[in-house]
């Protein structure tokens, strides 16, 4: 029987502390290369509200799929799956190890878990959801999700009008939940052998503390001119994945004159919140984690000795 080759996810919420820990685990020496599993960080000229890594940063440390597409594009989580799934083998071809780092975690579940045999989108009934939700709005088109498949609804934000959509087609056309289908074995599941770190804090007020300072970063580097920025360069909408990341959408509804500053703000910060929220409970549905202290001051070393000990067992 071959043995299979290493591969280590470096998960968590937004806020964590993955970026550094990742970023070590390159300069301390270890033969690893960074892949970055963040829906947000694909996007070119998103850098602000993205918390993207600096171009000096990425010298020091380049990450694979960061930078990879325009605004107004989709990158779907199978196409991220396809993607990895080929940087990951030529990574390993190559004798080092794949170091998976981001916040997505459906891609991370995607690429681990397989693809599922999900109903193909059906063109008139996206269409009957999407006049639907306009008379209603998305949150109320959230609460007919919940009442059909609970388990998805509450990992997703009220606000993500493409998730929920296809979340509710999936639904109707499968005669089941989506969340029944994903429980199910996938086909062609991921051939590494895998540490998945998770960082999750010891006290959640501390990572909120973290949030909050963070957002005030952003607003005092630009991130109001950055959306202006990309809302005079490309043709953008709100419906846009781009547009729906947290920080964005608030920025817009702020120059639109929907919010003041202030409310803007505190609706971002509570966005973001919610957002790492979502992302602690994707976490606590997997298996085989080593959670780690992401408010610990010793998460880097903490990282390397994990990462150094399965490295080396291989």
């Amino acid at each position: 029987m071959n043995k299979l080759p290493p591969a280590i996810f470096i998960m968590g919420p937004t806020a964590s502390g993955k970026t550094a820990a990742a970023m070590h685990l390159l300069e301390s020496g270890l033969p690893v290369e960074l892949i970055s599993v963040d829906s947000a960080l694909v996007f070119r000229d998103m850098n602000i509200g993205t918390a993207k890594p600096t171009p000096a940063e990425l010298a020091r440390a380049p990450h694979h799929l960061i930078d990879i597409i325009d605004p107004t594009e989709v990158y779907s989580a199978a196409q991220f799956r396809t993607d990895t799934r080929a940087l990951m083998d030529d990574i390993t071809a190559r004798g080092k190890v794949p170091v998976l780092v981001g916040g997505t975690m459906l891609y991370f579940n995607t690429l681990e878990q397989g693809i599922h045999d999900l109903p193909e989108a059906d063109a008139a009934l996206r269409e009957q959801l999407h006049v639907e939700a306009q008379q209603i709005g998305w949150p109320k088109m959230h609460e007919r999700l919940a009442a059909l498949d609970p388990i998805t609804a509450a990992r997703l934000s009220p606000n993500d009008s493409q998730r929920i959509e296809r979340a509710i087609e999936i639904c109707i056309l499968a005669g089941r939940p989506m969340s029944a289908i994903l429980a199910e074995p996938a086909q062609d599941t991921l051939a590494y052998d895998l540490l998945k770190i998770a960082l999750l804090p010891s006290d959640r007020a501390v990572l909120h503390q973290r949030i909050e300072q963070r957002y005030d970063i952003m607003l005092q580097s630009g991130l109001i001119d950055e959306v202006k920025m990309l809302r005079e360069k490309y043709p953008l909408n709100l419906d846009l994945p781009s547009m729906r990341c947290v920080g964005y959408r608030q920025t817009w509804e702020y120059l639109d004159g929907e919010i003041d500053l202030k409310t803007s703000r505190e609706k971002g910060i509570a966005a973001t919140r919610q957002l790492a929220k979502r992302q602690m409970t994707w976490l606590r549905g997997m298996e085989n984690l080593t959670v780690l202290d992401c408010v610990s001051k010793d998460l880097p070393a903490a990282v390397l000795s994990q990462c150094v000990t399965k490295i080396t067992k291989n």
